[in-house]
């Protein structure tokens, strides 16, 4: 069995969420098409074996994620409807309960490839190096992504 089949069934399970997503608001098709690059290119890295990449990415990338929702109040929104579905009121948006269920996905990926790179690569001297460039690989994509999706939002001018 391979060590990393359950980081391999959560970024399939992300990419599937993502898809998901895009169609409950295709206005944002874009960019949830964009988010499933990532976990694209840890499903990869797996295949090839490029583990220690994997791992580290599959940190990164969801933790700023997380931190970027968070700053931007979708995360807050998304925890609301779990407390409303958990209290019985029922679902009054789908897209925002998929917002909850990735950031679950997105902590258990954070853990899933923290518990692998612990036992694999701890105390071999690569975490730091791995770090470095996992982080400005992945802070590159997503200020992409946020500078395309910041000129994509159309802004009225505020005249008075």
């Amino acid at each position: 069995m391979r060590p990393y089949r359950e980081i391999a069934a959560l970024a399939g399970l992300q990419i599937l969420c993502f898809f998901l997503l895009s169609h409950l608001d295709p206005s944002f098709f874009l960019l949830h098409f964009y988010q499933t690059i990532v976990y694209l290119a840890i499903l990869i890295m797996l295949f090839y074996m490029e583990d220690r990449w994997a791992y580290m990415i599959g940190i990164v990338a969801p933790a700023l994620w997380l931190v970027m929702i968070f700053g931007t109040g979708l995360l807050q929104g998304a925890l609301r409807q779990v407390w409303q579905l958990g209290a019985g009121k029922g679902l009054s948006n789908v897209a925002t309960f998929l917002a909850a269920v990735s950031a679950l996905l997105s902590i258990l990926m954070i853990w899933a490839c923290t518990r692998r790179w612990i036992r694999e690569y701890a105390g071999l001297g690569k975490t730091i190096v791995t770090f470095g460039v996992s982080s400005a690989i992945v802070v590159a994509y997503y200020a992409i992504m946020v500078a395309w999706f910041w000129h994509m939002v159309p802004f009225t001018n505020a005249k008075s």
